[in-house]
């Protein structure tokens, strides 16, 4: 596609083809050369760890058209890092942190015809994915390994936009196992979480909220997202080896300490819900996703967040302030962004 074919601010939350993809393997002990592709597709063996045993690892971060027509990659070594944990956790082979953001890169300057205008809300999402390659029939880790980036230009995740919606609470499944993979950005983890998520899209709700796995007592994750609340100004958000540390709730946290609130890590029970005023799901892919209402399908019991169905004034300010700096409008004092 034309990028002068693209309707930017009607963008969804989904893929469109680019030009070029940039991929890295490792055999033999060490990562190859990189190269340039414009084919969509891997060649792959039918025994490839990555589709029996669940080999494969992923990250997914954005790059945007700054006020002052620079393009900037957030939070780019951060993710680097994550997808480091999340390879170590599967006893996968680590991609280098300078190769990670080489690659990153590279592909988003490859396509930089696809990047959105600036003042259109929407982004350039860039997928990094680490696959096991060698084919095995016995469950051990691959010997080999493709790296991959490919980039898409995308709108925002939640189709209403930075509006307050209807998420609900849910026994009947769990995301992850305790001290499982719940902290590793992993296909299995998400694919653990369709089922439970089109049944509350079914009912009318935007996601899930899990609880946590071991004792159904504490918040989790908020379906694809971290989930956080403001209470008696503080801003709160869950701790627990089973949730995947989120680069926009770190980010959001240092923000809010900024702002001179204090923050707190912890067990979050269910019951606490009563006493917040504020709450929304957090991640790369939704930035805040603000929460109206939440609703425990097992016990009938209805939190209700936000009564006049507006954004909270301190979510409203997080959420401003980190797209300010994501597209250059404010100062970036922590150094998030990467400028190409």
């Amino acid at each position: 596609m034309n990028e002068t074919q693209i309707d930017w601010s009607s963008l969804p939350f989904g893929y469109l083809k680019t030009d070029i993809n940039v991929r890295c393997r490792f055999s033999n002990g060490q990562w190859g050369p990189i190269e340039e592709t414009d084919s969509e597709f891997i060649n792959l063996h039918m025994a490839a760890t990555s589709l029996h045993y669940g080999q494969e690892a992923f990250e997914g971060l954005k790059a945007f058209r700054g006020k002052d027509g620079k393009i900037r990659i957030f939070r780019l070594e951060e993710n680097a890092r994550r997808i480091i944990e999340s390879a170590k956790g599967l006893l996968m082979e680590p991609i280098p942190v300078e190769l990670f953001c080489e690659m990153c890169k590279r592909a988003v300057l490859a396509n930089e015809r696809f990047i959105p205008p600036y003042g259109t809300g929407a982004s350039l999402y860039i997928r990094p994915l680490e696959i096991g390659t060698s084919a095995q029939v016995g469950v051990k880790a691959s010997a080999d390994y493709l790296f991959l980036v490919f980039v898409t230009p995308v709108g925002p995740y939640f189709k209403e936009g930075f509006r307050p919606t209807k998420i609900c609470i849910t026994r009947k499944y769990d995301r992850v196992a305790p001290k499982g993979t719940g902290r590793f950005k992993v296909g299995g983890n998400y694919a653990a979480s369709i089922k439970a998520g089109a049944e509350a899209h079914a009912l009318g709700y935007s996601a899930v909220l899990f609880l946590d796995p071991k004792e159904k007592k504490y918040l989790d994750e908020c379906g694809p997202a971290n989930f956080f609340a403001i209470k008696d100004g503080k801003y709160i958000t869950p701790a627990s080896e089973s949730i995947l540390p989120s680069i926009t709730n770190k980010t959001f946290m240092q923000i809010a300490r900024d702002m001179g609130l204090e923050v707190e890590e912890r067990h979050i029970p269910i019951e606490e819900l009563e006493t917040v005023s504020e709450a929304a799901a957090c991640g790369t892919a939704a930035v805040a996703s603000p929460i109206s209402e939440i609703d425990d399908l097992d016990t009938g019991k209805k939190y209700i967040i936000a009564p006049d169905g507006q954004p909270g004034p301190i979510t409203t300010e997080l959420y401003n302030r980190l797209r300010a700096i994501q597209l250059g409008e404010a100062p970036d004092p922590h150094g998030w962004n990467t400028i190409l």
